[in-house]
C-alpha cells in the first residue's frame, strides 16, 4: 500500500464503466486511490491520469498488473481479454474487480475457478452489482428470514432504451440476462438447472436482425420457476423490477422512480381526460444502480485490505459466481438457437477443493 495506507489500484479500460469507477474510488470510496490506468486508447488513459495527481498511464495491461506500485486492480476490459488479465493477477497475488464476465465462455471462466483454487486464496471478485442495491438486499432478507415462507416463483423484468448497432440477439442473453441469472442464484442460494429461451414477435423498432424481446425461463435446483422479460430496444428507459411470489405472500422491488404522482381531470395539469399515475424513470443503468455500485466497490476496497489476515480478498460474488453465469448464459444462448429447454451443464462445485464459498470478512463496511 502507498505510504498513506491507501490500497493503490490499477484501472484497466477506461470506457463508460472503467471511467465511471475511476470517479468513484477518486471521489467517494475511503481507503483506495486510482494509481495506474490503462486502455487501448491511449489518448483516454492519458486524459484520465492527468485528472488524478500521481496517477501513472501503464501501456500494458500486463505490465499494469504486475506493477509493484499496484495492490488490486479494477478490471473493466473487453470481456475477450479477461482470462489472460485474471491469470496474471492470480500469477501476481493481486487482489481483482473483475466485471462480467469472468470470462467470454464456459471452458477458460472454470479454469479461472480452478487456478484460483488450487492458489488457496479468494483473490477475483466480480461485479454482479445487484447484491450490493438496497432493494435487493431488502428482498434478500425477506427470503431469509422466512417472513413470507417458502418461495415458489420469481417474476423479473430487464428493459433498456435502446442498445449499441452492435447489439445481437445472443448478446441480451449474455449481456442482460446474466444479472437475472445472478439475482435468482442469489435471492435464492441454489444453482440454475435449466433455461428456455421463447421468442415473441420481434419489435419492430429494433435494428433488423434482433430478437427483441426474449422471454427466458430458469427452473433451479429444488424446483422453483423463475421468468424474465428481457426487452433491450423500449426507446422508453431503465427499467428493472423482480418480484417473488411465496406461499405466504409476495414482494415487489424496482419501482425506485422518485416522485409517483396520481392525478385526474384538470388538477393543473394541463391534462384532460381519465386519472393517470406516473412519475420518472431513471435513464440508465448507472443512475438506478449507482449506489449499488458503490457500496459495490467499497466493500471490495475494505475486503482487500484485511484479506492478508484471512486469505479472503472478497465481499460479493466470487469466480464460480461467474462460472455459474457463463454456464446458464451458454445454455440460454443454445436455448435460444434451437427453440428448446436447455439443461445447464455444471461441475459439482465440491470436486474442486477450495472452490467453496468465502465466509464474508467482518470489519467496516461489511
Amino acid at each position: 500500500m502507498s505510504e498513506s495506507n491507501d490500497l493503490r489500484i490499477a484501472v484497466l479500460g477506461v470506457g463508460m464503466m472503467g471511467a465511471d469507477h475511476v470517479a468513484r474510488i477518486t471521489d467517494r470510496i475511503k481507503g483506495a486511490t486510482v494509481a495506474v490506468v490503462n486502455d487501448y486508447f491511449t489518448e483516454k488513459a492519458e486524459e484520465i491520469a492527468a485528472g488524478i495527481p500521481g496517477c501513472r498511464v501503464v501501456n500494458d495491461p500486463l505490465d499494469a498488473i504486475a506493477d509493484p506500485g499496484v495492490d488490486a486492480v479494477v478490471l473493466a476490459t473487453p470481456g475477450p481479454t479477461h482470462e489472460k488479465q485474471l491469470l496474471a493477477c492470480l500469477e501476481h497475488g493481486k487482489p481483482v474487480m473483475c466485471e462480467k464476465p469472468l470470462t467470454t465462455d464456459v471452458a477458460t471462466s472454470l479454469e479461472i475457478v480452478k487456478a484460483e483454487a488450487e492458489l488457496g486464496k479468494k483473490l477475483i471478485q466480480v461485479g454482479f452489482m445487484r447484491r450490493f442495491d438496497h432493494e435487493y438486499e431488502q428482498l434478500k432478507s425477506l427470503i431469509d428470514d422466512g417472513v413470507f415462507g417458502r418461495v415458489l416463483l420469481a417474476h423479473c423484468v430487464h428493459r433498456n432504451p435502446v442498445v449499441p448497432p452492435s447489439f445481437d440477439s445472443s448478446m441480451i442473453v449474455k449481456d442482460s440476462l446474466v444479472h437475472e441469472v445472478d439475482v435468482t442464484r442469489f435471492l435464492f442460494d441454489e444453482e440454475i438447472t435449466s433455461v428456455y429461451v421463447l421468442k415473441p414477435a420481434a419489435n419492430p423498432g429494433a435494428p433488423e436482425g434482433l430478437q427483441d424481446p426474449q422471454i427466458a425461463f430458469f427452473s433451479t435446483e429444488s424446483g422453483r420457476h423463475v421468468d424474465v422479460e428481457l426487452f433491450v430496444t423500449t426507446g422508453v428507459a431503465y427499467e428493472v423490477r423482480t418480484e417473488i411470489v411465496a406461499e405466504k405472500g409476495s414482494a415487489f422491488i424496482g419501482l425506485d422512480v422518485g416522485l409517483v404522482r396520481k392525478y385526474g381531470t384538470g388538477a393543473g395539469t394541463g391534462r384532460s381526460g381519465a386519472g393517470m399515475y406516473g412519475g420518472e424513470i431513471t435513464p440508465s443503468f448507472k443512475e438506478r444502480f449507482g449506489q449499488a455500485y458503490d457500496v459495490e466497490i467499497q466493500r471490495w476496497v475494505n475486503a482487500v485490505r484485511t484479506g492478508a489476515e484471512t486469505g479472503n480478498y472478497v465481499d460479493g460474488p466470487g469466480a464460480w459466481d461467474g462460472y455459474a453465469a457463463a454456464a446458464v448464459c451458454a445454455a440460454g444462448v443454445q436455448s435460444l438457437e434451437t427453440g428448446e429447454r436447455v439443461t445447464v451443464e455444471m461441475v459439482d462445485r465440491s470436486s474442486i477443493p477450495g472452490a467453496e464459498p468465502a465466509e464474508r470478512p467482518i470489519g467496516p463496511g461489511a
